[in-house]
């Protein structure tokens, strides 16, 4: 198969196959992601697509899951994913899902038709970045959507029979927006509703505009215990049925898990106890860490 890295896919696709069918991110805007900035979008022509199928059926003919990379394949015209899924399903005995990337704008310019159709061919789970519920926030971070919209898309996604996983950053917004950003997220989530939350904290990377921002003092980097504070402050704004909540990033200073709002007040109580006695807790030391 022919790769144009570098490649991405979520922690939960660590054992699909990767099939790369766009190059890039077609927004590629965000000021705290370099994962694509060194390429220029584009969707792989159908010649490509099909020699990278070839190569995957001689030695991955028993593939159970693929992952479309790379930032957002659900950006291909529907006929073209339609096709696509039908290759794959055709060519792949044991297949039983196909998952991608997919940005907020990608999601509404799709009518319900289209995407109920895109789901029912096979493409059963879409990973959402939400990042923050704060509109001064997505402004600044240069989402390219309003909160409003972000619901619209997520609840679209639901709506069309998907299974929605997002994610969401713990620091986005700095010290100076860590309340707002923690309460307005969490609220942003409950009216999502999502399959499944993954939450991150915040690593500025190098050449980013958020690491200039930081650098040239003009947003401050939360600690370790204000990120997990501000994880706490957004689970006691969710109100969420049966959603998977997941912080086993390798950005997290402290793995967490549960169900929500199963175990939300067990998360938020464990959370409590870190910020009054943090000795007791082995948080990831900052060497450790990885975006």
């Amino acid at each position: 198969m022919r790769y144009e890295e570098p490649l991405y896919r979520p922690p939960s696709e660590a054992f699909s196959l990767i099939l790369q069918v766009t190059i890039g991110c077609s927004h590629n805007a965000c000021t705290f992601c370099g994962m694509f900035k060194g390429k220029k979008f584009r969707i792989k022509g159908p010649e490509e697509i099909e020699a990278d199928i070839r190569d995957a059926s001689i030695y991955a003919a028993d593939t159970r899951r693929i992952f479309l990379a790379d930032g957002n394949a659900l950006t291909m015209p529907t006929g073209v994913m339609l096709n696509l899924l039908t290759r794959l399903y055709g060519t792949f005995p044991h297949l039983q899902r196909v998952a991608a990337y997919a940005g907020p704008k990608d999601i509404i310019a799709k009518s319900p038709d289209e995407l109920m159709a895109i789901r029912e061919a096979g493409l059963k789970m879409l990973f959402l970045g939400v990042e923050s519920g704060s509109e001064d926030i997505l402004k600044e971070i240069h989402k390219g959507v309003t909160a409003r919209e972000m619901e619209v898309a997520g609840r679209k996604a639901l709506e069309a029979g998907f299974k929605l996983s997002v994610t969401v950053i713990s620091g986005i917004g700095g010290r100076e927006k860590s309340r707002e950003h923690a309460v307005d997220t969490g609220k942003l989530l409950s009216r999502i509703d999502p399959t499944y939350i993954g939450a991150l904290t915040l690593m500025p990377l190098p050449g980013t505009p958020i690491y200039e921002k930081i650098k040239q003092g003009r947003m401050t980097l939360t600690s370790p215990l204000e990120s997990l504070r501000e994880i706490k402050c957004m689970l006691e704004n969710t109100n969420l049925t049966g959603c998977i909540f997941r912080c086993n990033h390798a950005s997290n200073y402290l793995p967490l898990k549960g169900i929500l709002n199963r175990d939300r007040d067990r998360l938020v109580g464990l959370l409590d106890d870190v910020e009054k006695n943090p000795g007791k807790y082995n948080l990831k030391p900052e060497y450790l860490r990885g975006f």
